[in-house]
């Protein structure tokens, strides 16, 4: 395959899952009806990739970084500063950007929800002007993001990457004192300590929102990941609801098309990607397609709405684009990780993979999902190999 191919990638976050007892003993993925996935596997070739490799955080920004080939070793550098970089904040030297979540502690100090009920954009928009208000300092800032997932910048030479922060996401029903920022080296422990108080004096602040504690994590320097224009040499666009995907592809010197009514939640504009998408392959070679509802529902642990959130997927956005692409047009979809509604926390199961190619033979697998694809002929990819595969020219 030449590296000019032209290639669109469907990545459903969190869409991989485990049999649920509700659906018959069947992965939500085997229950959806989703033709236009599964006619990409009939007439393609299937496989796994490894995303969350032992010794990495289990963090989308981690699996999407492998999905797109990057040296988690030398390249990663947590979600804060790729959120960042997507709003377009420049971070200096001693600039350590964080993940905020806006959460809901109950009054026992009980994580209730990771992403504040949900909350609005103009919510969390005057949630986070009270923290600037309360709380900002010319080395303290919060910047609004989208939803729940908002930016603490600490600023100065003091402060170290040095700190462990919990995913919130793995600690529903937990207590937040028992999972508060920590040093992982004396360098940290400056930096823990303010985080452990900006937590405790937020709830203050934030005490009359639903969204009323902040959960910082991810945090970190900014970093150098590779261009991917550069490594393969192809013009490519990122289309995506979340800042951390579209902070990872302007990161790798992709094009990032923001969508009217993108979401990142079940009411996202699924038709407006799909058409974003159709138009983008026309100008550039590669087109990454995120979408992010399969992963809060899946911590949500619903597996009735996971299965309508990936028929969904399959029916408004994949199928849409399937019907007004050229054949020639390569075509794959995956997840990043999987999060089985059984426990609503993301695993390092590899997730499965189909890629379409014209001119390729199919290997007769004929259903998208975790079962079907591991018989597939693409076998068990890792690293660097599925971007290979894709855009690097290697052998099908």
């Amino acid at each position: 395959m030449g590296a000019k191919r032209k290639v669109i990638v469907f990545l459903g976050d969190g869409m991989a899952d485990e049999p649920v007892p509700e659906l018959s003993n069947r992965t939500p993925l085997q229950a959806a009806q989703k033709p236009a996935m599964d006619r990409i596997a009939r007439e393609g070739r299937s496989g796994t990739l490894l995303t969350l490799p032992e010794g990495f955080p289990t963090s989308s920004d981690v699996a999407n970084m492998s999905v797109l080939g990057c040296d988690l070793r030398t390249e990663l550098c947590g979600r804060g500063p790729l959120e960042a970089a997507s709003q377009g904040i420049v971070l200096g030297a001693h600039d350590l950007a964080f993940r905020m979540n806006l959460v809901t502690v109950d009054a026992d100090g009980i994580l209730r929800d990771y992403s504040g009920g949900q909350i609005s954009r103009a919510d969390a928009a005057r949630a986070v002007a009270q923290l600037n208000a309360a709380l900002g300092a010319e080395k303290i800032r919060f910047h609004t993001g989208v939803s729940y997932r908002n930016l603490l910048i600490l600023s100065g030479p003091e402060f170290s990457p040095e700190v462990a922060c919990d995913k919130p996401d793995d600690n529903h029903g937990n207590p937040v004192a028992e999972h508060l920022p920590r040093a992982k080296s004396p360098a940290g422990e400056r930096t823990a300590v303010v985080l452990r108080d900006l937590m405790a004096r937020a709830r203050v602040v934030l005490q009359d929102f639903q969204a009323n504690a902040i959960w910082p994590w991810s945090g970190g320097r900014a970093g150098a990941i590779h261009k991917l224009t550069e490594c393969y040499g192809v013009s490519a666009a990122v289309i995506s609801a979340v800042d951390v995907i579209n902070g990872l592809g302007r990161c790798m010197g992709m094009d990032v098309i923001r969508v009217p009514g993108a979401t990142g939640y079940i009411d996202t504009n699924y038709e407006g990607k799909a058409d974003a998408a159709i138009e983008a392959i026309r100008s550039h070679d590669f087109v990454f397609v995120h979408v992010e509802a399969p992963d809060e529902v899946s911590h949500a642990q619903d597996a009735r709405l996971k299965v309508r959130v990936i028929e969904d997927f399959d029916r408004r956005l994949v199928g849409r684009v399937l019907a007004a692409v050229d054949p020639s047009v390569t075509l794959a979809v995956l997840p990043d990780h999987p999060v089985p509604i059984r426990t609503g926390k993301h695993t390092r199961t590899p997730v499965p993979v189909a890629v379409r190619h014209a001119g390729w033979q199919p290997d007769g697998v004929q259903t998208y999902d975790e079962e079907a694809c591991l018989h597939g002929a693409l076998g068990a990819l890792k690293g660097r190999e599925f971007m290979d595969l894709l855009l690097g020219g290697k052998p099908a």
